[in-house]
């Protein structure tokens, strides 16, 4: 009996300690977090499932415990995926918002591609993936939001 609570204790944890990146997907609702807490918003384009630089990125920086702490209180992360696969599809309404905001955006739709942006939607600073660290890689965010 000890062992099956063990067990169940230790599953529990790990499921608490794999969460991710919070990930906003709603640009709307991103803006107002982001002007209530006076944050930037970091949008993210990506294709999740098809996209190696996309995928090491998300690997590198977006997944870290540093960046996930960081991020926490520093940014609004919001994410436009673009997946490939018919298993990673988004719903029809998520997929037109993610071209309303690549419209707006990303017009020559580079993936990955990282802008920074203030309150209300202004550009702040436009990045990619780069082989760096995460450290290295919120100092560049943080540079454009000065």
């Amino acid at each position: 009996m000890n062992n099956v609570i063990v067990v169940c204790m230790l599953m529990f944890l790990s499921l608490n300690t794999a969460v991710g990146q919070e990930w906003q997907t709603d640009f709307a609702k991103a803006k107002k977090t982001a002007t209530a807490e006076n944050r930037p918003i970091i949008l993210v384009f990506q294709g999740s499932d098809w996209c190696a630089p996309c995928i090491k990125l998300d690997r590198e920086v977006w997944s870290t415990k540093f960046f996930i702490d960081y991020a926490a209180t520093n940014y609004v992360m919001v994410q436009a995926d673009f997946p490939r696969r018919k298993k990673n599809a988004l719903s029809d309404e998520q997929t037109k918002a993610n071209a309303k905001l690549a419209e707006a955006y990303n017009k020559n739709g580079v993936f990955p591609f990282v802008v920074v942006l203030d309150h209300t939607g202004a550009v702040l600073g436009e990045t990619s993936y780069k082989k760096t660290t995460p450290q290295t890689y919120i100092d560049e965010l943080n540079a454009f939001a000065k």
